[in-house]
């Protein structure tokens, strides 16, 4: 950094010029009336001159404020006038007391101004250093978004091409069938036959495909609510095993090639949730449990009070498990895990997310845990009981 020495030259040049003409002001003023004012009035005057050259401009101007003040302290108001003799004893120690005052008077405001001037500097500083991390952090977030729309171009386009195109394949594929057995039936010549059988179970890949697309559709309607923070709680007092039922029911033909086993405990209260967003949250757990445990094998489902007017319900499989450097990973949306916990880039991983986000509108959490001896894997989550606020239901009727 250049200095300007002109400047500071030019600058301290006034100071000292203050510094004179301050001192020989206040001296004029009062030397012809120095009857009437005490040696100590004086002297504060005096002072005064001292502490304006320092806080202006510095110790050095200060200093010559005090001598030059001190000179003329002696010389116009401490008898015998106008000579630098001093007949008292006393004025010796008035002028010492003067100078020591003076001068400390001086050094401590001209080190509470650069103080002040370093604190202004340093402000500066942090502004800039704010300035430039806002300016980063800025840049950073474009990066991050645009780097998450790149991830969410990915993603539509694996669901394109896998969840959304797997189902109208075999849709297209079954409705091509059973028109082509129409058409036959009009056109003899034509090999297409089906049977009642035929039929009912291509009825029912279309049925069950179209469902699929649905709740394809409801996840992504349901993770840009969450998204835009527009979700709405439908809270009513319901019951836990009620919840549980409708969640089970729905996931049972996920689970058709794996054991179910439902624990509750006995008198659980009643609990003031959104029945049908918690169920679709068990439902989602449970679909993952059936995806990654072995086909045979035991899924657990239970629901317990816990502490602080809270439920604690749990979804447990035998599957391998989860790495404990995936599991928070697992919440994020598009996140999906293998049996061995590697990243999965298939799918768009929204149901793990959108479930978090539905327990923590309830004002509850949801985590991972190792399963019963240390396999497979135990994801709880906990919900509140509810109240009667009518602050917290404020959306319950919309």
């Amino acid at each position: 950094m250049s200095i300007n020495w002109n400047k500071v030259f030019y600058r301290t040049s006034n100071g000292y010029w203050f510094a004179i003409t301050g001192v020989a002001t206040v001296t004029a003023a009062l030397a012809p009336v120095h009857d009437r004012f005490s040696s100590t009035t004086v002297a504060l005057a005096l002072l005064l001159v001292v502490v304006f050259a320092a806080t202006g401009w510095g110790s050095r101007p200060a200093l010559v404020a005090a001598i030059f003040g001190v000179l003329c302290f002696n010389f116009f108001f401490l008898p015998p006038l106008y000579t630098f003799t001093i007949a008292a004893p006393q004025n010796w120690m008035a002028l010492a007391a003067f100078l020591i005052t003076a001068v400390t008077v001086g050094q401590l405001s001209a080190r509470a101004k650069r103080r002040a001037e370093e604190a202004e500097a340093g402000r500066k500083e942090i502004e800039r250093l704010y300035h430039e991390y806002r300016i980063a952090s800025e840049q950073a977030k474009q990066a991050e978004v645009f780097r998450q729309s790149e991830q969410l171009k990915s993603a539509l386009l694996d669901a394109v091409t896998h969840d959304l195109r797997t189902p109208l394949t075999s849709i297209k594929a079954s409705v091509t069938t059973l028109l082509a057995e129409a058409q036959a039936e009009e056109n003899p010549d034509d090999p297409v036959t089906l049977d009642q059988e035929g039929r009912i179970e291509l009825l029912e890949v279309i049925n069950e495909e179209t469902d699929r697309l649905n709740r394809f559709v409801e996840n992504m309607v349901e993770l840009a609510k969450l998204e835009a923070g527009e979700l709405q709680l439908r809270r009513r007092w319901g019951s836990v095993a009620e919840i549980v039922a409708l969640a089970t029911e729905r996931a049972s033909e996920l689970t058709a090639n794996h054991s179910i086993a439902v624990s509750l405990e006995q008198e659980l209260p009643s609990v003031r949730v959104d029945a049908n967003l918690l169920a679709e949250v068990l439902y989602s757990l449970i679909d993952n449990a059936a995806k990654y445990s072995p086909a045979g094998s035991l899924i657990k489902i239970s629901a317990r009070r816990a502490k602080d007017e809270m439920i604690l319900f749990s979804v447990e499989d035998q599957g391998r498990g989860i790495s404990q450097e995936a599991r928070e990973k697992v919440f994020d949306k598009f996140f999906r895990v293998t049996a061995d916990g590697t990243h999965q880039p298939k799918g768009l991983g929204m149901g793990l997310s959108i479930a978090r986000g539905i327990v923590e509108a309830h004002g509850g959490r949801v985590w991972i845990e190792d399963g019963a001896q240390g396999g497979g894997t135990r994801v709880q989550l906990l919900i509140p009981i509810g109240d009667e606020d009518p602050a917290e239901g404020a959306n319950d009727d919309e």
